[in-house]
């Protein structure tokens, strides 16, 4: 049976019938917690829901529930503990590597697992990296594991998620490979650029909505030859036409600095809406 109907029979004697269908068909699962997106309909009923989920998974400690989306600058989750242990700080394994963090305090995409990788494998030996909204490690994390950088220059702005990138390159093992900068990218990029001059091999700009203000940022930073991975959401209808907006927005940066970009590749990450996605934009500096 699937996830709904175990849910469903393990609900029968306590649920309006009517109401069963609105029950969520798969959940995330992170550690000893899951996850799941309740409809606003069932709100009387998430307290019955949870522990009926305690009783189908046996290991998990704590059940979550999805209230609204990501908000604020510090993109934090709006997360409710509905059963279980008041606990919401856990460790997800990837391809050999940790990350800890609290599900209700900072976001954790598992949906990006394969460009996580992906820029992983693009990484080649001695390169000097610039990971300018590091969050918790996303990318930093298998850059470093994974492949063989110099150094990796982490930035990121939320103390809690700076928290947890500390203790990740710790549980990693990475530490000789990465340096964490507490701070706002733009100033901190600068600050690096002042200090190292044009340093950096590869770009992650690991951020939505697409972090259009810090491109002439990035573009102080990169050497030529260097490649920017540059996220950004797209309508499948207008694919072409919005890649070729967004290079000429990094063009016109470049081209302040006397650079000039090659695409290299559009990447598609996951869906983000109804007909528009996640894509990650491959350029390369020239």
């Amino acid at each position: 049976m699937s996830f709904k109907e175990h849910l469903k029979e393990k609900l029968k004697e306590k649920m309006d019938e009517n109401y069963m269908e609105l029950l969520p068909s798969g959940f995330q699962n992170i550690g000893e917690i899951i996850i799941i997106n309740l409809n606003s309909k069932l709100k009387n009923y998430k307290k019955i829901i949870g522990e009926a989920i305690l009783e189908l998974f046996p290991r998990i400690k704590t059940i979550c529930n999805k209230k609204g989306i990501i908000i604020g600058k510090y993109r934090k989750p709006q997360i409710e503990i509905i059963a279980g242990k008041k606990n919401t700080e856990a460790i997800t394994q990837e391809y050999g590597c940790y990350y800890k963090f609290d599900v209700r305090k900072t976001m954790f995409a598992k949906g990006n697992i394969n460009e996580r990788v992906r820029i992983a494998k693009q990484v080649n030996q001695n390169e000097i990296i610039l990971d300018m909204f590091a969050g918790i490690g996303y990318f930093t994390v298998p850059m470093a594991k994974l492949a063989s950088p110099k150094i990796i220059y982490s930035i990121e702005l939320n103390p809690v998620s700076f928290k947890y990138l500390n203790e990740n390159i710790k549980l990693n093992k990475i530490q000789k490979k990465v340096q964490t900068i507490k701070g706002d990218c733009s100033k901190e990029t600068l600050a690096l650029v002042k200090k190292l001059g044009r340093f950096a091999d590869r770009i992650v700009m690991g951020y939505l909505p697409p972090p259009k203000k810090f491109i002439k940022f990035a573009m102080r930073a990169i050497k030529k030859d260097g490649v920017m991975h540059y996220e950004t959401i797209m309508y499948e209808d207008k694919l072409k036409q919005e890649t070729e907006e967004n290079l000429a927005l990094i063009k016109k940066e470049a081209k302040k600095q006397n650079l000039d970009v090659q695409l290299l590749s559009v990447n598609y990450v996951k869906a983000y809406r109804p007909k528009v996605n996640h894509y990650v934009l491959d350029v390369k500096i020239i």
